[in-house]
């Protein structure tokens, strides 16, 4: 038994090792390509596991980004692939070379069959190492919007914004037009169209969009929302609101909300929309004035049958809600902005953005660079001097402060606290520099209107004499001299 048991270990050993067939001198048996087979899969799992080593652990270590990420992760993946490949069979005798001429025998039979595969390997390759598209880019191709997910050699996933995967070959990626909107940045630009009633005040309209914008938590204070006024039309002035926002996937959810915080505003700032009402204009009303001319019923005899002498008219009294102060006219408070025009308003408007404030928090301290000027536009904040723990006044809502440590450099001499949730208007020395770059004319009437509060510049020109912030270039002992000399060092004029 023993005996036939041997046997039958040997033959099944031989016909393991048997020769099946060869490729070029290498002979092909089972136990060889089982051998070659687990080799491979050894191969592609080290493959594999170093790619997802680099991906998810060493670069995101080093602070590489998503996209980057991943194409460096795929081309490690087939390379190392590649070479594991190679070097599995040279290890186990094949000869390459006769892979080669089988290769050659085989290539013009499977050309054209896999004629589609190499395009899009190659395009593959291209979209990996060119990166015109990157892995959490948000693109638009052929009416299809959405992020790219992965990028493979064959083919590349696209999540739409129902959050459907489609699966595009990469050679209709590197074939066709796509719009990139994540190339340049990460932000995205909502457009709203908006038609208003001809008899709205543009600058009304511009505030009330604005302040729309800054309503939606999604849209970015960097860069800051615009307004563009389109034009005039049949259905009254074209506006288009311009909002940038991070999570383009998300647009169609931002662009409703943002159009409930259109309304909401128009309608507190009591901006009509375009109305649908239509006139018949006749040109000889005469004609038919005939036909229209009945006997109206008397409405002046009561039931009894005697005449009213007089009557007093049922009406009700509909309470008219107050309308909100607009932030134009919260400017025109400001004695350095009264003067400004609509035109220049606006300007100012659009160069600044809106902050919140938590209760308790502190707006900035004592000595803090005078960078910013606010105005409230809800709420409440306390001003006190921090160092002694004295308090100096409470501001609420339509008041404003900082616009001369803006405008002069100032230091900060108390700290701002928001006393309840806050919203304020900020004009920070960025915006309030390319305001004045733009506009040479808004500089000249700064000028002036500072030149009518002498006594106050100078008070301040001492007290940055004694903290030995005025530079010689720009001291002068005329205080006008003196702030266009400041304005000019100050912004870069």
């Amino acid at each position: 038994m023993e005996r036939i048991l041997d046997t039958l270990l040997i033959q099944i050993a031989r016909l393991f090792t048997a020769s099946l067939f060869k490729i070029g001198d290498y002979p092909v048996s089972i136990s060889s390509m089982v051998e070659l087979i687990i080799s491979l899969l050894i191969a592609i799992y080290i493959s594999n596991a170093l790619s997802n080593f680099l991906k998810e652990r060493l670069l995101v270590r080093i602070g590489i980004d998503e996209g980057n990420r991943e194409a460096i992760a795929v081309i490690v993946r087939y390379v190392t692939a590649a070479l594991g490949i190679i070097i599995v069979l040279q290890s186990v005798g094949f000869n390459l070379g006769s892979l080669a001429i089988l290769a050659g025998g085989l290539g013009v039979g499977l050309g054209f069959g896999v004629q589609d595969l190499t395009t899009n390997f190659v395009s593959g390759l291209t979209l990996l190492v060119d990166r015109p598209v990157k892995v959490g880019d948000y693109i638009e191709l052929e009416n299809l919007m959405g992020t790219v997910k992965k990028i493979s050699i064959r083919s590349t996933i696209i999540k739409t914004n129902d959050n459907s995967s489609v699966i595009v070959p990469n050679s209709t990626m590197i074939g066709n037009k796509i719009v990139n909107w994540s190339y340049d940045s990460s932000n995205f630009c909502l457009r709203i169209p908006v038609a208003v009633a001809d008899d709205n005040d543009p600058l009304l309209v511009t505030e009330a969009l604005i302040r729309a914008a800054y309503m939606e938590s999604a849209v970015l204070y960097n860069p800051n929302p615009r307004v563009l006024f389109l034009g005039f039309g049949e259905e009254g002035l074209k506006f288009e609101l311009l909002a940038w926002i991070e999570q383009p996937n998300q647009r169609e959810l931002i662009k409703s909300s943002l159009y409930f915080a259109i309304e909401y505003n128009f309608r507190k700032q009591g901006i009509n929309l375009p109305s649908e009402d239509r006139h018949l204009w006749l040109r000889n009303p005469e004609v038919l004035a005939g036909l229209f001319q009945k006997a109206e019923p008397r409405d002046d005899i009561d039931k009894d049958g005697t005449q009213a002498t007089e009557r007093e008219p049922n009406l009700q009294l509909v309470p008219v809600p107050k309308k909100q102060l607009s932030l134009s006219d919260l400017m025109r408070q400001i004695v350095y902005f009264k003067n400004l025009n609509d035109i220049e308003l606006r300007k100012l408007i659009e160069a600044g953005y809106r902050q919140r404030l938590a209760p308790s928090q502190i707006l900035f301290r004592e000595n803090d660079p005078g960078d910013a000027f606010y105005i409230i536009l809800s709420g409440s904040v306390e001003v006190f001097v921090e160092k002694i723990d004295k308090h100096l006044t409470n501001l609420a809502a339509s008041q404003f402060f900082g616009e001369l440590a803006l405008m002069l450099g100032i230091p900060r001499t108390a700290t701002v606290k928001a006393l309840e949730e806050t919203f304020v208007f900020a004009i920070n020395k960025t915006g309030f520099q390319k305001l004045l770059k733009e506009h040479p004319e808004f500089y000249e009437q700064i000028v002036k209107e500072l030149g009518k509060h002498q006594e106050e510049l100078t008070a301040r020109q001492k007290q940055l004499r004694e903290m030995g912030l005025v530079d010689a270039a720009e001291d002068d002992q005329n205080p006008v001299v003196w702030v266009r000399k400041r304005l000019i060092n100050l912004f870069n004029l």
